[in-house]
Formats: structure tokens, sequence, C-alpha cells
């Protein structure tokens, strides 16, 4: 069955079939890693669940070295089995602003909601087990001597804490970064789009756009227009680039 059901996406992916947001983000994605990633890149996952995208940046840059990062222990241990090697290191740990512990819900009938704190999800009756992991900020775990030249951030929520606590590593690579902030995960961290807006552009120099209009070599977005799409709901995926 899985299998066939990853057939059907990657079919659907190939034709350019969109049924949902998310394979539309999924694809976007996708023609973004081909874009930007060589064949000796760094990425990092940051969110990594089933190892989906970190998959696709192994595969496009087989001699770059990549971090994948998960702290739920089932897909931690999945991915460590199918993934590490020499040059693809799978680390425990939940990014953040700064280091420590902290309660953490795992959903265990959707999985992908699953975040520090408890948010809004697209499901009736979630069953939340509350496990416990290590907080970590990016910058403690990357060397400043490797050139990162792609990241993704997906964690339900809590990227504002994630991209502080990376904000030495993005203003010495300037790397892309393909980022999930949207209504309904953000707000439940006191995260507001004027913040992200700031952070990434006004501190760390970068420019902001949906992947859409990063793929067709469009303006980048003021603060309005970033801020617009997050509070209507428009887009929950942004690009952030040098």
């Amino acid at each position: 069955m899985n299998k066939l059901k990853h057939f059907f996406k990657s079919t659907l992916k190939y034709l350019h079939i969109d049924l949902t947001l998310n394979m539309k983000y999924d694809r976007q994605t996708s023609q973004v890693i081909q874009n930007i990633l060589k064949v000796d890149s760094n990425t990092i996952d940051i969110g990594c669940h089933k190892g989906e995208m970190l998959e696709q940046f192994i595969a496009q840059s087989p001699k770059g070295n990549h971090y994948g990062f998960e702290p739920i222990p089932e897909f931690f241990n999945g991915l460590k089995q199918k993934f590490e090697s020499p040059n693809v290191h799978i680390l425990p740990y939940a990014l953040a602003a700064t280091a420590g512990s902290s309660e953490f819900n795992y959903v265990k009938n959707a999985p992908a909601y699953s975040g520090l704190k408890e948010r809004k999800y697209a499901i009736d009756n979630p069953e939340i087990q509350k496990i416990k992991v290590e907080l970590k900020p990016l910058d403690d775990l990357i060397s400043s001597n490797e050139k990162i030249d792609l990241i993704k951030i997906d964690v339900e929520g809590a990227e504002y804490g994630v991209l502080l606590g990376a904000k030495n590593t993005i203003l010495k690579n300037k790397p892309v970064i393909i980022f999930e902030c949207g209504l309904g995960a953000s707000e439940f961290y006191d995260t507001k789009p004027e913040m992200v807006f700031n952070l990434l552009t006004n501190e760390c120099g970068l420019q902001l756009s949906t992947m859409k209009n990063w793929l067709e070599h469009k303006n980048s977005l003021t603060e309005k227009e970033f801020c617009d799409k997050y509070n209507n709901k428009i887009d929950y995926y942004f690009i952030a680039y040098p």
C-alpha cells in the first residue's frame, strides 16, 4: 500500500497535478532543490519527520554534508537507520533559540502536527503523547567552518525560535531557507509575521518570497505583502534567499 501511495504521489508530482496545497508546496520545494543544490552542497532539514526532503537533498548533493533534526524517537530511529552515513548526520534535538529541555506534543494519530506547543489540529480527537525533548540552537551544532547552502524548516509554529537560534549560521552563510509560517500554528508561539520578516530581512539580509514567485523570478515580498499572505491564510510556505 505504501509503495502504491508513493507511486501515485510521484506520478501526480511529475505531471504537476496538485490535489492539495501541501502537494503544491512539496512539488515547488523539489523544484527549488533542483535549482539550488549542486553535487557538493550542504543542507539542513529541521523537522525531518520521515525524511522525504532529506532524501531529495542527498540525491541532489551526494558529495555534500547533510543534517537532519527530528526529536520524536520513533522517527529519529527510523531516519538514523535509513540515512546515517559519514556525510549524513541525524540528530535528536528540537531546535530552538536557547538550549534546555521541554515537553513535546507527539500527535500519534497525525505525527506531522507534532510540536513543542499544542496547536489547532485539522483532525478530530488528536491522540497526544507528552515526551521530553532536548532543545538546542542550531548555531551550537554547526561548525562555523562549514558552508550551509539550504535549510528547510517545518516545525509546526516554532520557526521563529529556530531562526533565532540559527542567526549566526544564517548571517555567515546566507543560505536559501524554505520555511513554514502560518496561522493555526505560529500564533501559539506568540509569533507575528512582522517578527519573522524583520529577522530574516533587516537582521540577516535575506529577501522573502513565495516559492512560486521565486521560481518565476518575480520580485520579493514587501513586509506588508508577506504579512497579508500570513494573516489572510493565502500562503504558509515561504522562501528566504540572498
